[in-house]
């Protein structure tokens, strides 16, 4: 292929090839993150977030809240995206639902302003920015081109940067939503694609060197460190980007909606977590989804009605899960 060819390909075209579920790719094996955990799918006709982007300190959350906070109780609800961020309109809808349900909902900016793609966003656009990696390669900068890849995305967004983010926040919103904390009895969280690995870090015990970001979850500790955690009360993950060890660490009650036949999470990684969380005795529950795309239980509208009706069980399945705790 050509400099001049390669300059024309988006950036993802490298990373993916076509899947037999329309709209859909299977990600190869040099890659890391599917296309629906990068791109939004069209939002639903006439809806609007009804929150808002806030700051705690430098880090940008997306908070909202039932209808009748304060004035009725609620619970916290801590929501972790896809790579598709805090700005994407489609995450913030599916806040939106959430809150519609009785949460109080944080959902922080996990990527320090980089998430993996551009997206149906409600941020402002800003004329005098730089264009944009895509825009660049409309206009044919073959070195951008070859040069990003969705590994060298992940490769910045490592659990050493991302858990002090959030620990960060967990620390903000405790104080800040203290009666919504005590209300519920903790904190409760969701996670989707990138996110669910966090929501299991987060409800696993960690060395503290670890939630400071000083290490890798996988290095060994220091002897004698001290642990934290978990830092929730429960969690729902779906469709996440995980390893059998992400599984093995959690010690929180857990509900897992996986896809059948998902590269980024293996019907025999999720087989082998699911073994261990039964030996365990661990609370959980995992349910498998055939036939639906990666990414599929994130709020955007699919032609296909089986997808349709398979997103809102999964958000049934993990609503109820959360209700339960």
């Amino acid at each position: 292929m050509s400099d001049n060819d390669l300059a024309m390909r988006a950036p993802e075209s490298d990373l993916a090839e076509q899947s037999a579920i329309p709209g859909d790719t299977v990600v190869d094996q040099g890659a890391s993150l599917g296309e629906h955990c990068r791109t939004d799918r069209p939002s639903p006709p006439g809806e609007t977030p009804s929150g808002e982007i806030t700051k705690f300190d430098d880090i940008e959350v997306y908070i909202t809240k039932p209808a009748d906070y304060p004035h009725a109780p609620s619970k916290l609800l801590l929501l972790l995206t896809g790579g598709t961020g805090v700005h994407s309109k489609n995450n913030q809808l599916q806040a939106d639902k959430y809150a519609s349900e009785g949460y109080l909902v944080v959902m922080p900016d996990q990527f320090a302003g980089d998430p993996a793609t551009t997206t149906t966003s409600t941020a402002p656009a800003d004329s005098t920015s730089s264009p944009s990696i895509i825009e660049q390669v409309k206009l044919g900068i073959a070195s951008v081109a070859k040069s990003f890849t969705i590994d060298m995305w992940l490769a910045r967004h490592t659990p050493e940067k991302v858990l002090p983010i959030l620990h960060r926040v967990l620390t903000t919103v405790k104080e800040e939503y203290a009666d919504a904390y005590a209300n519920g009895g903790g904190i409760y969280a969701a996670g989707y694609c990138f996110g669910a690995k966090y929501v299991l870090l987060l409800g696993s015990e960690l060395h503290q060197d670890v939630v400071q970001g000083q290490r890798g979850p996988e290095t060994q500790a220091e002897e004698g460190m001290a642990t934290q955690g978990p830092m929730i009360k429960c969690g729902a993950i779906a469709h996440g980007i995980l390893t059998k060890s992400d599984l093995e660490g959690v010690k929180v009650p857990t509900s897992v909606v996986a896809v059948e036949g998902d590269p980024l999470f293996p019907d025999e990684v999720r087989d082998a977590g699911k073994k261990d969380m039964e030996e365990r005795g661990l609370e959980h529950e995992l349910d498998v989804y055939p036939g639906v795309p990666h990414g599929f239980a994130v709020t955007g509208n699919y032609e296909d009605q089986k997808i349709a009706e398979a997103q809102k069980k999964a958000f049934t399945q993990m609503l109820g899960w959360l209700k339960a705790h």
